[in-house]
């Protein structure tokens, strides 16, 4: 394992220029995340229910199809369900005994729809398509090798910490706006809302795209006023913590004067305007931050055991945090894996640390404690629960 440790002069805070965007869990993107996510979780749940640890899988890939719909003031209609295909490869059969995997991904997609989103169901406005394959005899038999796993991809992990005030906004605002809290106050605010933040000097703009749920809007008037309580919320949640000075648009493709608003009547767009893709959305941190080194794999459906492609995303922000909270270093944290090697051992390790004065030893120090099977163990344990929301 190769080890290099790169001071960078220029937090990116104190930049001139800073863009970050998140995209909330409705936005068909991360819906599609969520579903891959499920499928592998559920699979992984199984197996280790089952042979007492988790079986190669990858169900990584898939595709959010938009239905369509008729959003009105006070109640529309889906006139075509919303299409989901995953496919991947899994191990279906084991001693040639057919796992049911089918009818076990199902249930927990299920599940998952019912915690996240209010108005999609599946088998009602989401339609779902599953077609797994039998994994590589290969990579099946990479993968079952020795007590520490192998990678099973030649891959590049990503985290780092802690976020800017700006990727604070931007995370905090979705968060807000899709809490449970404020859902219960204001219901007409849907899932999908996306935040995009650019920040010039010390003025900051937000552009928020928040799709609104029908039937708790009776007009057009109504909607305006609405439109005026998200920006109310954001100022008193968000940003009057900040030292900034903002401006905010809320659904700026507007136009009142001929009725074109943001209605929905299930709070996405993937009811009938905007596609999804697995992989498009936010990276481990939750945003997706240009200005920062980004990894372009998809964390979703891939499995937790061995593939690095979600599991060093995951493994960089827990040592890019640990670095942070045990000496103070903000950091960025590279990963890269090499397939066939133990997990435990990456290829190559990078971490820029954005500070005058640091100890190497001490970032060493870290990197050998969190470079061990028990945390990722650890990792896995997260994900098997729900908890790695991205």
């Amino acid at each position: 394992m190769k080890i290099s440790i790169i001071p960078k002069k220029i937090w990116p805070a104190r930049l001139e220029f800073e863009v970050v965007e998140r995209k909330g869990k409705g936005h068909p993107d991360t819906i599609c995340d969520y579903i891959a996510e499920a499928t592998s979780r559920a699979l992984s749940r199984y197996y280790i229910e089952n042979f007492g640890r988790i079986l190669h899988h990858n169900v990584d890939k898939g595709l959010l199809i938009a239905g369509r719909s008729s959003p009105q003031f006070g109640g529309g209609e889906i006139l075509e369900p919303i299409r989901v295909i995953i496919g991947g490869r899994a191990t279906l059969v084991v001693d040639s005994k057919e796992i049911p995997w089918e009818e076990i991904i199902r249930e927990e997609i299920k599940e998952t729809l019912e915690k996240n989103y209010r108005f999609l169901e599946l088998g009602e406005n989401v339609k779902l398509e599953l077609d797994l394959k039998r994994g590589s005899v290969d990579l099946v038999g990479m993968y079952e090798m020795g007590e520490i796993p192998k990678a099973n991809d030649t891959s590049i992990g990503v985290g780092f910490y802690p976020h800017t005030p700006l990727e604070e906004i931007v995370l905090k605002s979705e968060n807000i706006l899709n809490s449970e809290e404020i859902k219960n106050k204001f219901p007409f605010i849907g899932e999908d809302i996306k935040v995009l933040g650019i920040r010039n000097g010390t003025n900051v703009t937000l552009i928020i795209a928040c799709a609104f749920v029908d039937k708790f809007v009776s007009s057009k008037e109504d909607y305006l006023e609405k439109k005026r309580k998200i920006e109310e919320i954001l100022w008193s949640k968000v940003l009057k913590k900040y030292g900034y000075e903002f401006n905010v648009f809320i659904n700026t493709a507007d136009d009142p004067n001929k009725d074109l608003l943001y209605l929905t009547v299930t709070g996405t767009s993937a009811e009938c305007g905007d596609d999804g893709c697995v992989g498009r959305g936010n990276r481990s941190n939750g945003i997706i931050a240009p200005l920062r080194p980004t990894s372009i794999e998809a964390i979703a459906g891939k499995n937790a055991y061995s593939h690095v492609g979600k599991i060093y995303n995951l493994l960089a922000l827990e040592i890019s945090k640990r670095i942070f909270h045990e000496y103070g270093y903000k950091n960025e944290v590279i990963l890269v894996s090499q397939i066939g090697r133990q997990i435990t051992d990456p290829l190559a390790v990078n971490i820029f640390v954005y500070s005058r004065e640091y100890s190497v030893e001490r970032m060493k120090k870290v990197l050998n404690e969190m470079l061990d099977i028990e945390v990722f163990l650890e990792i896995q344990k997260k994900v098997l629960k729900g908890q790695i929301v991205f």
